[in-house]
């Protein structure tokens, strides 16, 4: 089947960030065969527009970076590229958005033309937002956008969505605090950074306000000797939360902790904050239609995780769904893979949006 060897491909050649070139060349060699208009609006990005003398246009995206990760699969198609891998599924994406493509190729007649998205950079920075400003949603008359996500835990080959709140704002989180090294016999005389930013960890767990939130430290990085006070000490983390509202105040809290504890230590503290992703929020009239047309599983609850699909749904109505590939390893993890069958049924539920929204 055509969508496996895609996915076997693609999953062999892994490539971070906006830097894809082996993807971005296998992608021009399937897509030149097609009707349709193959552009790049970005670094890293391919678009493929075919047009059925319609007024508007639906968009549907795939996101194609890997992850600095060294596979653990064994599989005949494994990674060629040491310490990179496609363990997020985002081959599984572009095979499904690359067999699209062909099938409405061979379409006389849809209701809408239709502009395929291949974007790079949803592991770093957000390559969905580069694509938005470039103007290619304006330009394409789009209306309506669609992405999917491939997702272990849900049941294999079914379509999961819900109107509202998807998936949560994210933003990088560094807490820097400067101090003065002594020799632990004085040290009275110097100022513990490392104590600072510890304390800091500490209490910013316990913050407790009146709406949900996740925030997590990952990495802490001080000090030079088990018997010299640290001079400065690093913290990074991530901050979550379901609404931008949440989030600002969220931000206002860290920030007075960071003042206090400063003031507690002696330590200078900094906090820096990434710009980070917004909410995924469904279109509530558009997931109307896709429950009346092409119905999705209701889930019944937002995840903490994050997407830059969001920078499409802040400029036109959009849906992203969960395709369940059942009991599979965690997203992230060297020994993620997933049953390919998963690939088609993806592949037949965009072509139905296509026909149907």
């Amino acid at each position: 089947m055509q969508i496996v060897h895609d996915y076997h491909v693609l999953h062999a050649i892994p490539e971070l960030d906006r830097q894809l070139p082996k993807t971005l060349s296998y992608l021009k060699s399937q897509l030149s065969a097609l009707k349709c208009r193959v552009f790049s609006p970005a670094q890293g990005a391919i678009c493929a527009f075919f047009d059925f003398k319609m007024p508007d246009c639906i968009a549907f995206r795939a996101d194609m970076d890997a992850l600095p990760i060294r596979e653990q699969t064994s599989l005949p198609w494994q990674s060629r590229h040491p310490g990179v891998m496609h363990a997020c599924g985002h081959d599984g994406h572009t095979a499904i958005l690359l067999e699209l493509a062909r099938r409405i190729d061979k379409k006389d007649v849809l209701p809408h033309n239709v502009l395929l998205i291949f974007q790079p950079a949803e592991e770093t920075d957000g390559g969905a937002e580069s694509i938005c400003q470039a103007g290619v949603l304006n330009t394409y008359k789009v209306r309506a956008i669609f992405g999917l996500h491939l997702w272990p835990g849900l049941p294999k080959g079914q379509f999961f969505s819900r109107g509202g709140t998807l998936m949560s704002r994210s933003c990088g989180i560094t807490v820097t605090f400067s101090g003065k090294s002594v020799h632990i016999a004085n040290a009275e005389k110097g100022l513990d950074a490392l104590y600072a930013c510890c304390l800091f960890l500490h209490q910013a767990e316990r913050i407790r306000l009146s709406f949900p939130f996740r925030l997590k430290f990952g990495k802490i990085s001080g000090g030079t000797a088990g018997n010299i006070l640290c001079d400065r000490a690093e913290l990074w983390g991530s901050l979550r939360a379901y609404s931008e509202n949440d989030h600002q105040q969220l931000k206002t809290a860290l920030n007075g902790l960071c003042t206090a504890i400063s003031q507690k230590t002696g330590c200078r503290g900094e906090l820096c904050f990434s710009k980070g992703y917004p909410a995924v929020r469904n279109d509530i009239e558009l997931w109307k239609r896709v429950q009346k047309n092409c119905p999705a599983k209701q889930l019944c609850r937002a995840f903490w995780t994050a997407d830059d699909f969001s920078f499409y749904q802040q400029q036109v109505p959009g849906v992203y769904f969960l395709l369940g590939v059942g009991d599979a390893p965690p997203l992230h993890s060297p020994e993620f893979s997933f049953d390919e069958g998963v690939l088609s049924t993806g592949a037949d539920y965009f072509l139905h949006l296509c026909e149907q929204i």
